[in-house]
C-alpha cells in the first residue's frame, strides 16, 4: 500500500470515528473532525504532512523500490 493510500484510510478513519464519537459521547469531539479537515487543506499548500512523519517514525511505512516504483 503506498503512503498516499495510507494516509487517506487513516483521515476517513479519524474523521468518521470523531463523527461518530460526536454524535454519542460528546459534541467537542467535532472539533477533531475540524483538526483532521484543516490538516487536509494545509497539507495541500504546503505538501508536508505530521501523519507521513509519523508513519515513517514509526517503522509503519518504509520507502522501498520496487520494480514498480523504479528500483
Amino acid at each position: 500500500m503506498t503512503m498516499e493510500a495510507k494516509i487517506r484510510m487513516i483521515a476517513g478513519t479519524f474523521i468518521l470515528a470523531s463523527l461518530a464519537l460526536g454524535h454519542w459521547v460528546s459534541p467537542w469531539w467535532y472539533l477533531f473532525t475540524a483538526f483532521v479537515g484543516l490538516n487536509l487543506i494545509q497539507s495541500s499548500f504546503t505538501r508536508w504532512c505530521l501523519m507521513e512523519d509519523i508513519l515513517r517514525a514509526t517503522g509503519i511505512h518504509k520507502d522501498r523500490m520496487t520494480p514498480a516504483n523504479g528500483g
